[in-house]
């Protein structure tokens, strides 16, 4: 139990905290118009593919003694392991919402600018609008970080009972050979990765039904 409670707690806050900088930031992507938006774009678009022992990597630097970020003292620490994951969903999410407004955008518009709202100030509104499609970007950060090892287990550590999650401990119990243990948090995991989606499926179709 103290190793599902540590995983969804890293892994749900850090969601939170990419969304939270992500959503807005995606948006103001998609409609701000500035020298370097291209490149800016495919950096983003190019780490959603990061490899996670990269991202742990990173993470790892900055927090090490030597590091910008190793007064804090904050390695081998639940919080190293959000920041990890954060580093890992922040692209998706950002990427994903672009698309998503900047599709939004290109249809409603002339309708929005009529209405006196320009780019930045539509973007509560967009945001409102496509929250069915954004969904998906959330989603796909949220199992993008339950089903991480590297990234977790780099900055982690995998300590008993401090960072251990059900992840970094599937790959332990199964190099212990206890295939028991690891198979029932597998299952545990593959539950809950269902049972979110599902619950999101079920919203988005409520949604869906009443904007219909």
């Amino acid at each position: 139990m103290q190793i599902i409670g540590l995983s969804l707690r890293v892994t749900l806050t850090a969601v939170l905290i990419a969304c939270l900088i992500g959503l807005p930031l995606g948006a103001a992507l998609a409609l701000a118009r500035f020298p370097g938006r291209g490149p800016v774009i495919i950096v983003f678009n190019a780490l959603m593919g990061l490899p996670p022992v990269v991202a742990g990597l990173i993470v790892y630097l900055m927090l090490s003694r030597t590091g910008p970020l190793g007064d804090l003292g904050l390695l081998f620490t639940p919080e190293a392991m959000i920041l990890a994951q954060v580093v890992l969903i922040l692209p998706i999410v950002v990427s994903l919402t672009r698309s998503v407004v900047e599709d939004i955008w290109a249809e409603y518009r002339e309708q929005l600018q009529s209405l006196g709202a320009g780019r930045l100030r539509a973007v509560p509104t967009l945001l409102w609008d496509g929250r069915v499609s954004l969904l998906t970007g959330v989603l796909a950060g949220f199992g993008r970080a339950s089903a991480e090892v590297g990234a977790v287990l780099v900055v982690g550590g995998n300590i008993a009972g401090h960072t251990r999650t059900m992840t970094t401990a599937i790959t332990l119990e199964t190099n212990r050979g206890n295939l028991g243990l690891a198979v029932a948090l597998g299952i545990i995991l593959l539950t809950l990765t269902l049972t979110l989606n599902a619950a999101a499926w079920g919203a988005g179709q409520w949604a869906r039904g009443r904007l219909g």
